[in-house]
């Protein structure tokens, strides 16, 4: 045996055991339990599995009027705090959706002067005034700060979508920004489509509010409860919970106190999952703690009955935030909701410290209940979407096109495959042979490489592995002409083989990088399945590089030491 080519005889049966003992899991359909020590496979796409296949529009109103709420809502607390000017909230004006408004009313008119200055010097950035009276200030939100929040929305919003799939278990999902104000996520695999649906849609606004039990307000809700009705404003059967608790307070913008809104205790029936209206609640809009005060969220048991409940923990600021309003609103009650959404309302008795609290869940199964404090605590820990998200486009991919697509691509690999084989070994003979163990080593390289990169094999990363053998067809081709060339002009044997591979390199490295060039691009500027194409044909580009030119050449060298290097069947 050659010294010469043993050294790289050994390399290449490494690379070709790590490639088969990666590739294993993928071919033989091992799970996780069965003990191999390789767990990845690879991952088949949306079109080759099935799933779910959603469009999400963002409706930016509400980060609006959340983001100068909860800035005069700041601002306020600093002018008492470090100003010593008296302040409250005054009338929020909702009538521009685009550029809502709220006012910020002084005890003091003699104030007002270094009141505007203050929020001037120090919520410039946030915050610009549209208005003022002798006691009052009205701000809407600054045009910069606009600007930052539509880019930041759409970017954090993809960002909580992609923790909330991880902790799902959704395998290579793909969410992308489309436009300014829309999202396409894409679920591969996705069994329990209307349960990823709630995940994905949920915006987990988790925030701590006070109730108004004042007994002069709350005798007005009955009326006010039958205007809405009257105005065709009561809830549908089947429409959105936190849509007819905005609707609710739209219709009622005039009658509730300012700086207050109608929020209601969602009740699902355990065995219709029918959904209906409970105790509606007057509580103050703004809210002093919210799910970014959250540190944790953990689905836990209550030791007397066992019925689950979601524990909180908040983080450091927020635990202190939480003891302070707890200390100053003693007797009253504080509404824990999410999205609209009562889960209790419990008595505050005396100061909570420690910065934890609970959401107990409604009766019913228990599994189901477990559920869904499961999901809570998920959507919780995962993050708040900034935005409220619209499911504009749904499409369903089924199982059987998925498996008809695996059949079809398969059968036509297969026929492929069997005549560019069967060409070679015919027109090139022995140097076929050799081809075609290249070209096998290559697939095998490409698909190891896959699996290593937990890279997602759709139809376009087919059509990437069947555009690589042909390129690998294609290098063979060069290299094998160029050989041939040399015994037509009189060289033979295995002067010819080194002419005919000195020759054919420049060529396949200038033929492969141009490609390489072109599917940089695709990597860089496509999205989904393109990316995917563009993978499969990176990988592919090195791995025929190599096999056909290295390979091929260390074959070549085995091969004309066993015909002692004078003759060559090509």
């Amino acid at each position: 045996m050659s010294k010469k080519w043993f050294s790289r005889f050994v390399l290449l049966l490494i690379i070709v055991g790590i490639s088969i003992m990666t590739i294993i899991p993928t071919v033989f359909n091992l799970n996780e339990d069965s003990g191999y020590p390789v767990k990845n496979k690879i991952n088949l796409g949306l079109d080759l599995q099935g799933g779910l296949y959603i469009v999400l529009g963002i409706d930016f109103d509400k980060v609006y009027l959340d983001e100068v709420t909860t800035q005069v809502q700041k601002a306020v607390t600093y002018l008492k705090q470090d100003e010593e000017i008296a302040a409250t909230i005054g009338e929020i004006t909702k009538s521009d959706l685009k550029d809502p408004r709220v006012q910020i009313v002084l005890s003091n008119p003699s104030e007002i002067a270094r009141a505007k200055e203050k929020v001037r010097e120090y919520y410039d950035y946030y915050l610009r005034l549209t208005s003022e009276t002798s006691n009052s200030l009205t701000y809407g939100i600054n045009n910069t700060l606009k600007n930052d929040l539509e880019t930041n929305a759409v970017s954090k919003s993809i960002e909580v979508i992609r923790n909330r799939i991880d902790e799902f278990g959704v395998s290579e999902p793909e969410i992308v920004s489309q436009g300014e104000d829309r999202i396409v996520v894409q679920l591969p695999g996705v069994k329990d489509i209307d349960r990823a649906k709630d995940l994905i849609g949920q915006t987990a606004k988790l925030e701590f509010k006070i109730v108004n039990d004042d007994p002069n307000e709350a005798a007005k809700i009955t009326g006010w409860l039958e205007k809405v009705n009257t105005a065709g404003g009561e809830y549908k059967a089947g429409s959105r919970f936190s849509e007819y608790v905005s609707n609710v307070n739209q219709i009622l913008k005039d009658d509730l106190p300012a700086g207050h809104e109608l929020v209601f205790e969602k009740r699902v029936n355990a065995l219709t999952n029918e959904v209906t209206i409970g105790e509606p609640y007057l509580i103050n809009s703004m809210a002093r703690i919210t799910g970014d005060d959250l540190q944790d969220a953990r689905v836990a048991f209550d030791p007397q009955d066992n019925r689950p409940y979601v524990g909180l923990s908040f983080k450091t600021k927020g635990a202190q935030k939480f003891a302070n309003v707890t200390e100053e609103n003693v007797g009253n009650r504080m509404a824990i909701i999410l999205d609209g959404n009562v889960y209790s309302a419990p008595n505050i008795q005396e100061k909570i410290a420690g910065g934890n609290a609970s959401i107990t869940l409604g009766q019913g199964n228990r599994d189901k209940v477990v559920k869904e404090a499961s999901d809570l605590s998920l959507v919780l820990r995962a993050g708040a979407l900034p935005v409220d998200l619209e499911f504009q486009e749904q499409r369903i991919v089924g199982p059987s096109l998925g498996a008809e697509s695996i059949e079809k691509a398969r059968f036509a690999a297969a026929i492929g495959i069997l005549c560019v084989f069967c060409f070679i070994l015919f027109y090139y003979k022995v140097s076929g042979f050799i081809a075609l163990l290249t070209l096998s080593i290559n697939i095998l390289i490409v698909l190891a490489c896959l699996v290593g990169l937990e890279a997602t094999l759709t139809l376009p990363g087919i059509a990437g592995i069947a555009l690589t053998i042909g390129m690998a067809v294609d290098a063979n081709i060069i290299i094998f002409e160029r050989i041939k060339e040399e015994i037509r002009i009189g060289v033979s044997g295995r002067p010819a083989v080194e002419a005919g591979f000195a020759k054919a390199f420049w060529t396949i490295i200038d033929a492969n990088l141009t490609t390489a060039v072109a599917g940089l691009a695709l990597l860089n500027f496509g999205t989904g399945p393109i990316r995917g194409f563009a993978i499969t044909l990176l990988i592919g580009i090195i791995a025929t590089i190599y096999s056909s030119y290295f390979v091929g050449k260390l074959l070549f060298e085995i091969y004309m030491d066993r015909v002692r290097g004078k003759t060559v069947s090509i």
